[in-house]
């Protein structure tokens, strides 16, 4: 059995005030281990301008420092899916108060279907803040990586590659994600969110291959990188990897080369095994 390590980034995470919550992360509680803190946000503060030894794994705020409870696991079933909260602070999901203050979306609060920024074409939403996007279609998306390696001084951008994306995320509260179909089952782990999750779990069979940069190549497919790629890390002092045209903004998408094995396709990455 061979231990991994998985973590969620979420696209432009420089401004994406929105993390994944579930039992399992890091931070869950906030960085305090004597206090589980229902009401923490610690893991969602933007990591921005950051030298890349204190954005890595959310080492800035002592993330990294704050692994899961025993037993507390995320299962994620081969060819088949799992559901995290993507929520601005855990007081908005159902894993603090009884759900009391969640709703549908990641503010807590209630929005039309259609929610969208003022003007036409729509500008950034104005009712949260923390969403940083005009509507839906411009969301960036998010994605989750994995590693086999479980002590997080041995992770590299380089043996964590991302296993599965869902494109115009962050939006509603609850997000389902894709797990690989060639993966064994993962049957049990931790997981530590944002550009910090940690995560561990029991491998059986399939390695993954050594990730590589994504590239963008909207506007010609023959740049787009096939197999296992990084996460995207943008914005920061040091430790960026994407090079990024003028005027446009690294995404989860097809515009930036993440598909299946055989075709574009968001969801399970089926191409990333050695």
């Amino acid at each position: 059995m061979i231990k991994v390590t998985a973590l969620l980034a979420l696209a432009a995470a420089a401004q994406a005030h929105t993390v994944a919550w579930t039992k399992g992360m890091y931070c869950f509680g906030g960085p305090d281990l004597s206090t589980d803190n229902a009401n923490t946000n610690t893991a969602v503060a933007p990591l921005y301008n950051l030298a890349r030894e204190d954005w890595w794994f959310q080492h800035d705020r002592g993330c990294d420092a704050a692994p899961p409870a025993d037993g507390d696991i995320l299962e994620l079933p081969a060819g088949g899916k799992f559901t995290v909260e993507l929520a601005h602070n855990r007081a908005q999901t159902s894993l603090s108060y009884d759900g009391k203050y969640s709703s549908a979306w990641p503010d807590g609060k209630d929005h039309p279907e259609d929610w969208a920024g003022p003007g036409n074409p729509p500008e950034c939403i104005q009712d949260d803040g923390a969403m940083h996007t005009n509507n839906q279609s411009t969301a960036a998306g998010t994605a989750f990586a994995i590693s086999y390696q479980s002590d997080l001084s041995k992770v590299t951008m380089e043996n964590l590659a991302v296993f599965t994306v869902l494109e115009h995320t962050p939006w509603k509260r609850e997000a389902t994600y894709e797990v690989p179909r060639r993966s064994p089952s993962l049957p049990r782990g931790w997981l530590h969110l944002r550009v910090a999750l940690g995560s561990e779990w029991m491998w059986t069979a399939e390695y993954v291959a050594p990730a590589q940069i994504a590239k963008y190549c909207d506007d010609d497919i023959t740049k787009c990188v096939k197999g296992a790629k990084q996460m995207i890390a943008f914005n920061q002092q040091t430790g960026n990897n994407v090079q990024v045209p003028d005027g446009k903004t690294p995404m989860y998408n097809k515009a930036w080369g993440w598909e299946s094995a055989f075709f574009y396709l968001e969801g399970a990455q089926n191409d990333i095994f050695a």
